[in-house]
């Protein structure tokens, strides 16, 4: 039985792994900006650089003021549709789904936001930096590799069905 549903805002710093979160019971650019209100408080650098997907709160017109609002400090990057392994804390969040939220029995929303709160007080004091294992370039090499694949599957399933029309 489901007992309601909470909605989990994430940022990772990825220098150190600590991860801020804000918890709604909606989905809405305020609740997201709450969350990058938040960021942005507990960041003393000069420019903060926010990876996000193209969700509705991260472009709203409130988003959109928001930014305005903080005179260029701020800097949102969307990665592609359907690449969020571009995303830390997309990766974040199937950390903590397979972890927490499909292990656990939560009774109520309350107790849901309660242990993810202890979830991510846990994870902040042993996070680590993210190290990652491969340069830009190797990246970028992959995405070629696969788009090269991509383009010729597809064109094997064109000339597949000129063939078939043709019979």
């Amino acid at each position: 039985m489901r007992s309601g549903t909470t909605d989990l805002y994430a940022c990772q710093d990825v220098r150190t792994g600590k991860v801020t979160v804000s918890l709604s019971p909606t989905h809405t650019a305020a609740d997201f900006l709450k969350l990058m209100d938040t960021v942005v408080k507990e960041r003393t650098e000069p420019k903060i650089h926010v990876i996000l997907d193209n969700a509705s709160a991260h472009t709203s017109g409130k988003t959109q003021e928001w930014l305005a609002e903080h005179d260029g400090r701020v800097v949102f990057h969307f990665t592609p549709t359907g690449a969020s392994w571009l995303n830390m804390t997309e990766i974040w969040n199937g950390v903590i789904t397979r972890q927490l939220i499909r292990r656990g029995t939560h009774a109520s929303v309350k107790v849901l936001n309660a242990d993810i709160e202890q979830f991510v007080a846990n994870w902040n004091s042993y996070c680590k930096p993210v190290a990652w294992t491969v340069t830009g370039d190797e990246i970028i090499e992959k995405v070629r590799l696969i788009t090269a694949q991509m383009d010729r599957l597809l064109g094997a399933v064109e000339i597949s069905d000129v063939v078939r029309e043709a019979a």
